[in-house]
C-alpha cells in the first residue's frame, strides 16, 4: 500500500500525511474493488451531493472533534463561533483569524493561493504537463473544451499544483495584485485528487469538474487559475465578486472534501522557488502555508 509522503517547508523536515478515511482511499483505487467501486463514486455527483448534504446537517458536527484530533489540526489559527460550528461543513469553511496568515504587499513574490501541498514545473513540455507521478494532462484539456487558443497562450510556460487535503483552510487567495478578466465551469467526474488516485494514472485534473478564472495580473501577465473539485466536494463558492483584487483578497472557498487549485504561468514570467522545484522533480509535495512566497517575477 501507498504512503504519501511531503517536505514540510517550516520545519523542513519530510513527513507522512494522515489521510481522512485512509483505507476507503485505497480501497478505492489500489484493490480489486475498484473496478466496481469507480462507477458510482466517481463517475457521477450523486454521492458526492449526498456527504455534502449531511455535511451541511446539524448532526454532521458530531464529526468535527474527531476529525480536528485524528488529522491534528491546530485551530487556534481559526475563527470559532461564539456557539461553535453549526455543522461539519461550517467547521471545513472556517475562516482564518486576520493575523494567522500574511501576504507580502511586494509585486516581485508570488504567493501561495492556499494551505496546501504544492508541486511545481517551471517549465511545460509544450503545453503538457508531465508528473512524476500520475498522468500527463494537457493544457487545452485542463481548461475546457473550444479553449485551445487560451491554451497557446501558455506554452513552455510555467504551471504549480495547489493539493488541499481536509486538515487544510479550505479558503482560497488571490496570488497578487490584478483584475478578472473571465470565468468559465467545466462539467466533469469527481475523483479523488489524493496522491494514491493519481498514482493510478487517472487523468483526474482534465476530468473532474472544475471552474476556470482567467487572471490578469499586474506583475506577470495573464494567469489561468482554476479550481478543481474533487470526490466529496459539495460545491466550489466564488466570494468575490469585484473584477479588481488585491494579493491575499479571498477568491472563495471549497465545501466538503479534498480540493485542488492549479496557477499557470506564460513563459519566462515566473521563476518558482528552488526548495518546491527539488521536490517536485522527486515526486514529492511541498506544503506551504497561505500567503508564503513560491515564486518571483522575472
Amino acid at each position: 500500500m501507498s504512503e504519501i509522503s511531503l517536505y514540510n517547508r517550516a520545519t523542513k523536515q519530510l513527513e507522512t500525511e494522515i489521510v481522512l478515511g485512509d483505507a476507503f482511499v485505497k480501497l478505492a483505487y489500489e484493490t480489486p474493488a475498484k473496478h466496481i467501486l469507480s462507477w458510482p463514486m466517481f463517475a457521477h455527483a450523486t454521492v458526492s451531493r449526498i456527504l455534502g448534504w449531511y455535511a451541511n446537517t446539524n448532526c454532521s458536527k458530531n464529526r468535527i472533534q474527531k476529525t480536528v484530533r485524528d488529522l491534528n489540526i491546530d485551530m487556534d489559527d481559526f475563527i470559532i463561533p461564539e456557539q461553535g460550528f453549526t455543522s461539519f461543513n461550517d467547521f471545513f469553511a472556517r475562516k482564518i483569524k486576520p493575523d494567522a496568515r500574511t501576504f507580502y504587499g511586494d509585486e516581485s513574490i508570488i504567493a501561495s493561493p492556499a494551505d496546501c501541498r504544492m508541486t511545481a514545473w517551471q517549465k511545460l513540455d509544450g503545453n503538457t504537463c508531465i508528473p512524476v507521478k500520475g498522468a500527463n494532462f494537457t493544457l487545452d484539456k485542463l481548461l475546457g473544451p473550444n479553449r485551445r487558443n487560451t491554451a497557446e497562450q501558455f506554452e513552455n510556460g510555467s504551471l504549480c499544483v495547489c493539493r488541499l487535503c481536509p486538515a487544510d483552510y479550505h479558503r482560497y487567495h488571490y496570488p497578487a495584485n490584478g483584475k478578472t478578466i473571465e470565468t468559465w465551469p467545466i462539467k466533469g467526474k469527481y475523483h479523488s485528487v489524493n496522491p494514491i488516485a493519481l498514482r493510478q494514472n487517472l487523468d483526474v485534473f482534465t476530468t473532474n469538474y472544475r471552474t476556470v478564472s482567467m487572471l490578469e495580473l499586474d506583475s506577470c501577465g495573464t494567469v489561468a487559475y482554476i479550481e478543481v473539485g474533487a470526490f466529496g466536494v459539495a460545491s466550489i463558492i466564488q466570494t468575490h465578486s469585484e473584477p479588481n483584487f488585491r494579493k491575499g483578497d479571498e477568491k472563495g472557498y471549497f465545501a466538503f472534501g479534498g480540493s485542488t487549485i492549479i496557477m499557470v504561468f506564460q513563459n519566462n514570467r515566473i521563476q518558482f522557488d528552488q526548495d518546491i522545484i527539488e521536490y517536485s522533480k522527486q515526486g514529492i509535495e511541498t506544503r506551504i502555508l497561505a500567503g508564503n512566497q513560491i515564486a518571483t517575477i522575472q
